[in-house]
């Protein structure tokens, strides 16, 4: 271990704190769905130029993963964290003060660039913690969190806009960062020995391959990756289909998702149980079969009438199941991989973050009623993670 303060000064705060860091992203990405028209108006632009704000968020904290993971690997993991949660908080300021979209832009990459380290460091140094069930336990708690940050966001967002205008977002998250950053940084010492190596592209890309190539690896986080699509193609179409197909207004909505955050708790505490009654497998098994009836349940509503109640009953049978696969196959993915958790982590991440973007521009894309493409995309995420975990069952 390298020298600095104990790995845990404050074991309590292990899971507050992880879970935080693995929120911060999600919470940036989601605040800002309610303010979109306002800040178009604000800065003279079409609110389908703001939809940049949230594309290019993504990409960047898809991608920049990639190069964070193996980085914590060779340096450790304590000081990319501080970094990135000092990157966060300079880059919500920038887009706090901005006045023109390009300026908000650049704003939102450094947000990006810090959020992304935070992310997806919290599933290492929760792998550098714990194992077995103990792992299993801490990144369920950490995904409930990561989840649960898109359901409440857009609720605290429309109500900060509502009050304060759209620029209160940003100086919210950027508070939110620094006081997450202070928990880490009086907890945590480092908790992963550096490896004495070189890093270069070679080396990053190999160790990816290496990963891809791994059965135990790249079964179960494309299996994720699939859900993650079919859940962020439902946060994103929701509102629409919400507000211009059953007439719902912008804070009903928010209170919508705000519920979805009881159903992945319950989903996260489920998991838990099943898989120490019948095994890892078998939970995420059944759990995949879920989300496929709830994805289907959504494309007979869209074909068939289009209320409400039918769309809120399946969709809370898609978000119990996926609250269920999202920690165990995180676990599973991650559970192997301990010298090289970062690398690990970082290219989990990147997969899950394309498979929400995947899922988001598809949902957009595929047809003008926003229910049927949203059924559409939920399915086929849904039916392809299951066809993807029962390879896993295969001979090698």
């Amino acid at each position: 271990m390298t020298d600095g303060p104990p790995v845990m000064a404050h074991p309590a705060a292990v899971v507050p704190v992880l879970a935080a860091l693995s929120a911060l992203g999600t919470l940036a990405t989601n605040i800002l769905l309610p303010s979109l028209p306002g800040i178009g108006a604000s800065l003279h632009v079409s609110t389908a130029a703001t939809t940049q704000l949230i594309t290019v968020f993504l990409g960047i904290f898809a991608v920049g993963q990639l190069v964070v993971g193996p980085l914590s690997d060779r340096y450790g993991r304590r000081v990319p964290v501080l970094i990135g949660f000092a990157a966060f908080v300079i880059g919500s300021v920038v887009c706090a003060v901005a006045t023109e979209l390009p300026v908000l832009l650049f704003g939102r990459v450094i947000q990006a660039a810090g959020a992304c380290a935070t992310s997806v460091l919290s599933r290492a140094i929760a792998r550098d913690l714990f194992s077995g069930a103990a792992l299993a336990k801490t990144l369920t708690l950490i995904t409930i969190a990561m989840a649960a940050a898109p359901g409440f966001s857009p609720l605290v967002g429309g109500t900060l806009d509502h009050f304060f205008g759209w620029r209160s977002c940003f100086y919210f998250v950027a508070i939110f960062a620094a006081v997450a950053a202070t928990g880490f940084a009086a907890s945590f010492g480092e908790t992963h020995r550096a490896e004495r190596t070189s890093v270069h592209i070679g080396f990053i890309g190999g160790g990816y391959l290496q990963l891809l190539r791994d059965r135990r690896f790249i079964v179960p986080a494309t299996t994720v990756a699939f859900i993650m699509g079919g859940l962020f193609s439902m946060f994103s179409a929701a509102p629409r289909v919400m507000i211009e197909l059953m007439a719902f207004r912008p804070i009903e909505v928010g209170f919508f998702f705000a519920g979805t955050v009881l159903v992945v708790f319950a989903a996260g505490l489920i998991g838990n149980r099943m898989r120490e009654r019948i095994g890892l497998e078998r939970s995420i098994q059944i759990a995949l079969m879920l989300c496929a009836v709830g994805s289907i349940a959504v494309l007979v509503a869209a074909l068939v009438n289009g209320s409400f109640l039918p769309f809120l009953g399946s969709s809370l049978v898609f978000l119990l199941g996926m609250g269920i696969v999202n920690p165990l196959g995180t676990a599973q993915t991650m559970a192997p991989f301990g010298k090289n958790a970062g690398a690990a982590s970082a290219l989990l991440g990147f997969m899950q973050m394309m498979g929400a973007a995947i899922g988001v521009a598809l949902s957009a894309a595929l047809s003008s009623d926003p229910l049927m493409a949203l059924g559409v995309v939920m399915t086929m995420g849904s039916v392809l993670a299951l066809g993807v975990y029962s390879r896993r069952m295969l001979p090698s």
